[in-house]
């Protein structure tokens, strides 16, 4: 594996300076009581410190955001990103926008920040998404309630999530043991790695009461004896238990100009510059295929090989969707006598989505949260590569290559 130097950075490239998250916990338990605003408010106030901390911007510490982008995909409305910029104190002056490319949401909430710092609309902007599915108002259509919105209009497939990961399950020919087999990765590498990057990365929240702190992801445990008393979900390889957990959460980064970033390097302000992304639509009836798309598209526009990637984030919304985009990525191994799958140790080294969860608009923002603690806060190199992709329903792939900066 090398570092690719591109080339030097331009005044008005994107580059995220800190990064944050909140725990993740499952609908109805620890979060169930937090709106979608409160969850993100408090990422918001503390990315603003810090940021004003690191003395961005020469003389300009106080300056508030040029504007709030968030991801979110389950409402309830009303511009969460303003909300939410109101309630953590930013200023009447600063706006917000919220984005919904469901799955994608937070990361493509990002990419638009860094579009608008690259073309010169914005200097500083605060960046993510959030998701609570234990307050996401019911929805109603046709005087009936229902749990999500068309992917697709008439005439187009528009398979449920989890059908279209059993697909998948069939068409590579996965079996239960193997699907199960990269839940329980997912889950021991949380475990196991990922206890240094989430006191790092994680704001602890007040839950019910000021003294009530929730600081750790209550998600990630040892599953290996529980995974096989699950019943298969639709009739084949997808269970509950190697399937992503509906969650509650946030994640936002702070993005700010080369420009704005440099005049403060003299203190050595490290980050993560946004080198590319693509956004790309694929098959409906297979969405979960949606990174490979996106991770192709990417690597020929940038001409970097996956070789060439240190770390790699991929969202895991369920067990056989993930192994299928590993192997159609050449990602995975399978070990000779049992065939279980052996992922490419640059995927989520700490564990991911099926261990940690799933809030929809939040998750892929979680991905530049985890490879900034990953490269940035890690110590890596300047040049060091990352990667992060997600799969969207509806048929489509988003993903993203960054850059250390030092």
């Amino acid at each position: 594996m090398s570092s690719r130097t591109f080339s030097a950075p331009t005044a008005r490239d994107a580059v995220i300076i800190a990064a944050l998250r909140t725990p993740f916990a499952t609908r109805g338990a620890q979060l169930r009581t937090v709106p979608v605003d409160a969850l993100a408010a408090p990422l918001l106030r503390e990315l603003h410190r810090q940021t004003a901390d690191l003395g961005v911007g020469s003389g300009a510490e106080n300056a508030a955001p040029d504007d709030v982008i968030l991801g979110n995909c389950m409402g309830p409305g009303g511009n969460l990103a303003r909300i939410a910029a109101l309630r953590a104190g930013l200023g009447v002056e600063v706006p917000g926008m919220t984005v919904d490319r469901q799955c994608g949401s937070g990361l493509a909430a990002i990419l638009t920040a860094a579009s608008a710092l690259s073309s010169g609309h914005a200097d500083y902007v605060l960046a993510g998404g959030a998701e609570s599915a234990s307050t996401a108002p019911l929805r109603i259509l046709h005087d009936r309630p229902y749990d999500r919105a068309p992917f697709t209009p008439d005439g187009f497939p528009d398979p449920e999530m989890g059908p279209a990961a059993e697909e998948l399950a069939r068409r590579y020919g996965f079996s239960r043991a193997q699907v199960d087999a990269i839940a329980l990765y997912s889950h021991r590498r949380a475990l196991d790695r990922g206890a240094a990057l989430r006191s790092a990365e994680i704001l602890p929240l007040a839950v019910d009461h000021p003294e009530a702190l929730l600081g750790e992801d209550p998600g990630p445990r040892d599953i290996a004896t529980l995974l096989p008393r699950f019943p298969a979900l639709h009739g084949g390889v997808v269970t509950a238990g190697n399937s992503s957990r509906n969650s509650d959460g946030a994640a936002a980064v702070s993005l700010v100009t080369e420009a704005f970033r440099a005049r403060a390097a003299g203190r050595g302000i490290p980050g993560l510059r946004i080198v590319d992304s693509v956004s790309i639509g694929c098959d409906p009836a297979l969405p979960g295929l949606g990174p490979v798309a996106a991770i192709h598209a990417l690597c020929g526009r940038t001409g970097v090989s996956l070789d060439e990637v240190a770390a790699i984030e991929l969202v895991e919304a369920f067990a056989a969707q993930h192994l299928a985009v590993l192997r159609a990525l050449g990602l995975v191994e399978f070990a000779e006598g049992t065939g279980l799958p052996r992922p490419d140790p640059r995927v989520n080294s700490a564990g991911g989505t099926l261990a940690i969860g799933h809030p929809w608009g939040a998750s892929g923002a979680h991905l530049l949260v985890r490879l900034f603690s990953r490269l940035v806060r890690s110590g890596e190199p300047a040049g060091t590569l990352g990667l992060a992709a997600v799969a969207v329903g509806g048929g489509m792939g988003i993903a993203a290559l960054v850059e250390v900066i030092r």
